[in-house]
């Protein structure tokens, strides 16, 4: 999302050419082009879609999932407006940002903070080292997956994303180590809070390593007071992302792996430790600048329910996931996309027509312009 920061992954997409000068680290959101007024730029993003779930959710959303949600309906996945000012020694970014994206992963937030992607202020710390102190809304460093889908191999957001934070509300420093080195320490709220839900704060650090032109590397890790008044059990929550994005030539290349802790008081009041973990992989071959075709397979599981709750009657959630996308990049700043997508769990934690099931179908077609 911003700087060299890295965020929520992942999949390496550059304006869908074949060759590159440097990866880009596709978890972060500042990839879009702008217009520069002076010492601003403005910039803006609208991302559309339509989808079909096969199981006819009742409620009008594809369940477990807070991006392109919505089922046979065409809509606003994410549209935002970017401003940016920079000058030597100051950086600012403010991001509104509107859709079902938004209503559905900020509806935690109250009022006016339910409508912020970012919004920051940042400081370089001194005059000939590139050390930046940032503090505001952010964008979140883990999984190879943000919300800006124009910068992914395939549409539709992994397991991974959808369940790690996209956004932080806190203080980042910047810390370039080496050419190929930077490190980032995050102090913020809490796990995907702007408004915190308790006293306490957490830490949040961040590896990227960039060996070559066409490989970057990026470790993360996350340790924090998850109690709040929805889930006054929770402790400590230990969390722990590495992933990798590959692009040379004709082929394009990301995975991630992760697990979580999370500590709780059981009804003993005595402290367990409830786990989950997630692995994908997911590869693009372009048979031209302007053509391209995706795959994912990736395992969620999350056998505690820490992070997702069952729609149907079961204890614990897992599931398969896999998928194809048709890149199609109509213009330097335009793309269309087509994606099917099959889910498949050793339990029944899917509906269709109301009985629970053990499978998912979706179909989406999404078109988005960035500017």
């Amino acid at each position: 999302m911003k700087n060299r920061s890295f965020s929520l992954i992942v999949i390496a997409l550059f304006y869908g050419h074949t060759t590159l000068a440097q990866v880009v680290n596709t978890g972060i959101m500042d990839t879009t082009s702008f217009d520069h007024l002076g010492k601003v730029a403005v910039g803006g993003y609208v991302d559309t879609y339509y989808g079909y779930n096969f199981n006819r959710p009742s409620t009008g959303d594809t369940p477990y999932f807070v991006s392109m949600a919505r089922h046979n309906e065409f809509n606003i996945n994410l549209a935002y407006v970017d401003v940016k000012y920079n000058s030597t020694r100051l950086r600012a970014r403010f991001v509104p940002g509107f859709g079902t994206y938004m209503n559905a992963n900020y509806a935690n937030e109250p009022g006016a903070l339910k409508n912020i992607v970012e919004a920051n202020v940042g400081i370089k710390l001194f005059g000939k080292k590139n050390i930046w102190l940032d503090a505001g809304v952010l964008g979140s460093p883990y999984t190879n997956e943000s919300a800006i889908s124009k910068d992914h191999l395939m549409y539709t957001r992994s397991f991974a994303p959808e369940y790690v934070p996209y956004y932080l509300s806190g203080v980042k420093l910047t810390l370039p180590f080496h050419a190929k080195w930077t490190g980032y320490l995050y102090l913020v709220n809490g796990w995907q809070q702007i408004q915190d839900a308790n006293k306490g704060k957490s830490i949040g650090t961040q590896m990227e390593y960039r060996p070559n032109n066409y490989l970057l590397i990026n470790w993360n890790t996350y340790v924090g007071d998850e109690r709040s008044t929805a889930v006054p059990q929770n402790r400590t929550r230990y969390f722990s992302d590495i992933y990798f994005i590959y692009i040379k030539d004709k082929f394009s290349m990301t995975s991630c792996w992760y697990a979580g802790v999370q500590q709780k008081l059981n009804t003993s009041n005595a402290r367990e430790n409830n786990m989950w973990f997630n692995a994908n992989i997911i590869g693009r071959y372009s048979f031209t600048d302007k053509v391209s075709l995706s795959g994912r397979l990736e395992y969620f599981n999350d056998p505690k329910s820490v992070q997702v709750t069952p729609i149907t009657d079961v204890s614990g959630f897992s599931t398969y996931s896999t998928g194809l996308c048709v890149n199609l990049h109509l213009a330097s700043n335009i793309m269309a996309r087509f994606e099917g997508r099959s889910f498949f769990s050793d339990k029944e934690v899917y509906l269709r027509d109301q009985a629970s099931v053990r499978t998912s179908s979706l179909l989406i077609s999404n078109l988005t312009i960035w500017f």
